[in-house]
Formats: structure tokens, C-alpha cells, sequence
């Protein structure tokens, strides 16, 4: 199974080059937003787009042949996403530029990329640590993205491609029961606690809300610097999450790899359609809303193809209010589980998680997946 992984490499240019970037980006941004005022509309063929404006788009903004394909195709790609969302594409941000082979490079005997910039070919070293360059030695990339970032700094965006191995036959399964009071809780028993999260995302909610208040009272430069405060707040709120969840994917399966077994998660596919049909306070909408389930998933599947390691989805209904002992409907209340009918009481969190590793077990089984109960008598 091929992987594509993304390597962020931060850039090292000197002035000279980085007044090229910056005309660069102006361009490609310019003949973007040309193209696609100047392309029919709902047009999304790059080889139409293309036989339609190529030749004036170069002739105004001065880039190579290959730039201004790209920059057709970046207009074609951003027009059918938000068709899907059903938005129109109105203007594009001097911030990226789209490469391929024919206009990058990447030498790696000295750590430089060579890229096509307005007047022609630049090599700028590239600023990167062991981890950047264990994974781009020996690896010949045919695309990236160059971008400018808001504090100024430049970087460029490698796509890598890789070929894991197969994954050995898992021994076990590692159940993990997602929640909001323990992000993950794991059939071993080892747990997650979302307090930290909860509580930052209240501040976060906290401080959105005066600066609303802001916005929409204040006078016209305290509008102007309440928006910018919430663009800025909406930023760091993503990237605390982010973080949060790699951290917890890369000791998921770390341990699957560890124990040699593979991961089985919840399929919460529309978890938040169902938990939003009941009345709920203002506050919790937003807490049940704010939930990265879907990103964790994706982290730990990136992460567990990279490691060997297996990763199967089953369905989380009665996985907590199952006994998995007697797999029989126990009582649950908050995090507390206690069955009436073997008596079992304990974390109804690590309940969960060892029903999911069954369930996960069953799946990998050759035998088929089912599930038992024990009956009494015989």
C-alpha cells in the first residue's frame, strides 16, 4: 500500500531570494484569481481550463509554462471544492505555490531545493532537523508546495511517497473507547483524561465571546482588532487539539506495535447528529460539537500504517452498557459500570474498550465474527 506523507521543511533563503518568493507568490496569486474571473463558469477541467487561458494568463504575469498550468489547476481544484460546499471561489492569497518535477528538486547530499521562481531556477538550503531528513533520504519526490506563513518564514511542503511493509498477524487487539471525560481509554487500562482539553476549550469559548461582544460594540479599530484577536484564537484553539491527538495516536499504536496487535476503534460515523437530537444546554452542544474523534481516527491510521500495525472500525453500539464478562446490558452511570448478572463493577470506560478489543478480535478471526453469551444449565 503506497503512503503519501507531507514533510514541512522550513526554508533558509537569502534576501534576494525571498523578494523572489514574495513576487512569485503575488503572481501565481494574481493569475489565479485572473483565471478564474476570466475561465467560464463552473468550468473545472484543468485541460479545458487550460485551452482556454493559458496563453494570456502567461503573457500578463510573466511565469513559466509549468507555473501557470499549476496555477490552472489550482483554480480548478479549489472551484469543485467548493462546489461541493457550495461556495463560490471569489479571490486566491499570495501565501502557496503548487510544484511539480519539472519546476522542483530536491538535493540531498546539500540539504537545497531547487525550485522555479520568477527570472528562473533558485536554490535555497533548506533549515531541517534529523527527523526532516530521515524521512526524505533516499526519496525522490515529484511535488511540493511552497508557502509563506503569517510570521513571515517560508516553507516548503514535500510530498514523499512510501511503501510500508504488510502487517504481521496481530496476537491481539487493543480496544480504545473514545469519550469526552477520557479522550481514549484502552483495554491494557490505560487512559486519557480530556479535563485539560474540556477546560482549555471553556477558556477558549470564554475569551470568544468577550471578543464578540467587541466586534459588534466597540468602536470601528476595536472591531477591526477584536476579529483579528478571534482569527488569531480560532488558530491555536486547532492547533492545541492537533497536538493533543498526535500525541495520543503516536501512543496507540506505539503499544499495538509493542505487543504486536492491532487497534480497534469506534466507528462514530454521525456521532454528532445523534448526541445533538436531544435537548441540551448551550454549553454542551458546544462541548459535544468541539469533539476530534474523526481527526484521531486519522491520525492513528497514518501513523499505524507506517508502523505495521493494523486498524479495524466496529460499531459502538452496547459496546458500554455490555458486560465483558457475561456480555450481558449492565447498568452504567457516568464512569462507574456494575452487571447484575456476574456481579462485575469498575471503570465503564475500560468496559468499553475491552468489548471493543473482542469485537476488534472477532473481526481478525479466520473463524468469522460472533459473539457468544455463557447459559446457564448447561
Amino acid at each position: 500500500m503506497t503512503q503519501v506523507l507531507t514533510v514541512s521543511c522550513k526554508l533558509n533563503p537569502t534576501s534576494e531570494q525571498a523578494a523572489k518568493i514574495d513576487a512569485t507568490l503575488k503572481a501565481f496569486a494574481d493569475a489565479c484569481t485572473w483565471v478564474n474571473l476570466s475561465a467560464p463558469t463552473g468550468l473545472t477541467n484543468p485541460a479545458a481550463m487550460q485551452k482556454a487561458v493559458y496563453h494570456e494568463a502567461r503573457v500578463l504575469f510573466g511565469l513559466s509554462a509549468n507555473l501557470t498550468v499549476r496555477a490552472v489547476a489550482r483554480v480548478c481544484a479549489n472551484r469543485k471544492t467548493a462546489k461541493v460546499k457550495g461556495h463560490l471561489v471569489k479571490s486566491f492569497a499570495a501565501t502557496s505555490i503548487d510544484y511539480d518535477a519539472r519546476i522542483f528538486s530536491l538535493n540531498e547530499k546539500r540539504w537545497m531545493v531547487s525550485v522555479t521562481l520568477l527570472g528562473g531556477r533558485e536554490h535555497i538550503p533548506l533549515a531541517i532537523g534529523n527527523y526532516q531528513r530521515h524521512l526524505l533520504a533516499r526519496q525522490q519526490p515529484t511535488s511540493a508546495t511552497l508557502v509563506k506563513r503569517k510570521d513571515g518564514s517560508y516553507y516548503i511542503q514535500i510530498q514523499v511517497k512510501s511503501e510500508p511493509g504488510e502487517p504481521s498477524e496481530p496476537e491481539g487487539c487493543l480496544g480504545v473507547d473514545l469519550g469526552r471525560t477520557d479522550i481514549a481509554h484502552t483495554s491494557t487500562g490505560e487512559s486519557f483524561d480530556g479535563q485539560q482539553l474540556k477546560e482549555t476549550r471553556d477558556r477558549f469559548a470564554r475569551t470568544r465571546a468577550r471578543l464578540q461582544h467587541r466586534a459588534a460594540k466597540g468602536t470601528r479599530s476595536t472591531r477591526r482588532r477584536a476579529r483579528e484577536h478571534q482569527k488569531r484564537l480560532g488558530s491555536r484553539e486547532r492547533r492545541f487539539q492537533t497536538n493533543i491527538n498526535h500525541r495520543i495516536s503516536h501512543r496507540l499504536v506505539q503499544q499495538a506495535k509493542s505487543l504486536n496487535w492491532s487497534i480497534a476503534l469506534e466507528d462514530l460515523t454521525g456521532i454528532r447528529q445523534r448526541t445533538n437530537t436531544g435537548p441540551q444546554s448551550k454549553t454542551e452542544r458546544r462541548r459535544s460539537n468541539s469533539w476530534a474523534f474523526y481527526q484521531l481516527r486519522q491520525f492513528v491510521a497514518y501513523k499505524a500504517i507506517r508502523a505495521g500495525v493494523s486498524v479495524v472500525l466496529v460499531k459502538p453500539a452496547y459496546t458500554s452498557q455490555t458486560c465483558h464478562c457475561c456480555h450481558r446490558i449492565g447498568e452504567r452511570q457516568g464512569k462507574s459500570f456494575r452487571c447484575g448478572g456476574c456481579g462485575w463493577h469498575g471503570d465503564a470506560d475500560f468496559n468499553g474498550s475491552v468489548n471493543i478489543s473482542q469485537l476488534g478480535r472477532l473481526v481478525n478471526s479466520p473463524r468469522g465474527p460472533w459473539m457468544a453469551c455463557r447459559l446457564e444449565g448447561f
